[in-house]
C-alpha cells in the first residue's frame, strides 16, 4: 500500500511514490501533468493538481506512476459523485473554483470543526470581492518557482505569480493541493457566519473575526 495524506501537491506525492520503489518521482509528476482524465469534470484543468485524491492505495508491484495517477483520479470521481456535483453547482462556483477553495481550506486548518468556518471566510471574501490573501497560495507559488526555503517573508507576499492571492484578486487559478472529502464538503456547505478574517493561535486552532479592528486585536493577542 501507498498512503497520500490530505493537502499534498502532485510534486510532493511524486516523492512519496518514489519511496515505494515503484518508479521515479518525475514519472509521477509527468503523469499528473496530463489533465485529460479530469477534463469532463473540469474543462479548464491544465494539470491534475487538486484531483489526485488523498487516500491509501493498494497496488500490484508491477503498477507504475500512470496506473496510480489514473486510480487516484478515479477515486476523486467516486468521492465527488453526482450528489456532490449537484450541491457544488448550487454554490455558483465552477468546479475549478470550488476545488481551489477546498484546497485553501485543507491547507489552512486540520480541525474538522473549523473547516466550514474557514470555507465561509473565503466564500465571504469572494462574494464581496475582497482579496483572498492566503499564505498557502504564496508558498505554492514559491514552490513552483523553486524559491521556497521553508520561511515566508513580507517580500514574498509581493512575489509575482497568478497563484499569489496577495497580488492577484479572487481565488487562485487552480487548486494548490489535493483536498480531502471533508474540505470539499466544507467548501460546498460553508458555515453560516460573517467572518472575513482568521489568525492562528499557534496550537492548530484559529481566532475568527468579522471586522479588521477585531482581527488586529486577535493578532496582537
Amino acid at each position: 500500500p501507498v498512503t497520500f495524506p490530505e493537502g499534498l501537491t502532485a510534486e510532493e506525492m511524486g516523492k512519496l511514490f518514489a519511496q515505494t520503489g515503484r518508479g521515479a518521482a518525475e514519472a509521477f509528476v509527468a503523469a499528473a501533468k496530463d489533465p485529460a482524465p479530469i477534463r469532463a469534470i473540469d474543462p479548464e484543468a491544465d494539470t491534475l493538481e487538486g484531483y489526485l485524491f488523498p487516500d491509501t492505495y493498494h497496488l500490484p508491484r508491477t503498477a507504475g506512476a500512470e496506473d496510480l495517477v489514473q486510480r487516484m483520479v478515479q477515486r476523486f470521481k467516486s468521492v465527488f459523485d453526482e450528489d456532490l456535483q449537484k450541491k457544488a453547482r448550487a454554490t455558483g462556483l465552477t468546479v475549478r473554483q470550488l476545488m481551489s477553495l477546498a484546497a485553501l481550506v485543507e491547507k489552512e486548518t486540520a480541525r474538522g470543526e473549523e473547516r466550514p468556518i474557514v470555507a465561509a471566510v473565503y466564500h465571504n471574501r469572494v462574494r464581496i470581492g475582497m482579496p483572498m490573501q492566503a499564505d498557502p497560495t504564496v508558498i505554492y507559488a514559491l514552490k513552483r518557482a523553486g524559491r521556497w526555503n521553508g520561511n515566508i517573508t513580507r517580500a514574498d507576499l509581493q512575489f509575482d505569480s497568478p497563484y499569489n492571492t496577495y497580488r492577484y484578486p479572487g481565488l487562485p487559478p487552480g487548486p494548490i493541493a489535493s483536498p480531502g472529502k471533508a474540505a470539499i464538503e466544507a467548501a460546498i456547505a460553508p458555515a453560516d457566519v460573517d467572518y472575513l478574517y482568521f489568525v492562528s493561535r499557534n496550537d492548530g486552532s484559529h481566532a475568527f473575526a468579522t471586522t479588521l479592528p477585531e482581527h488586529n486585536r486577535n493578532v496582537q493577542k
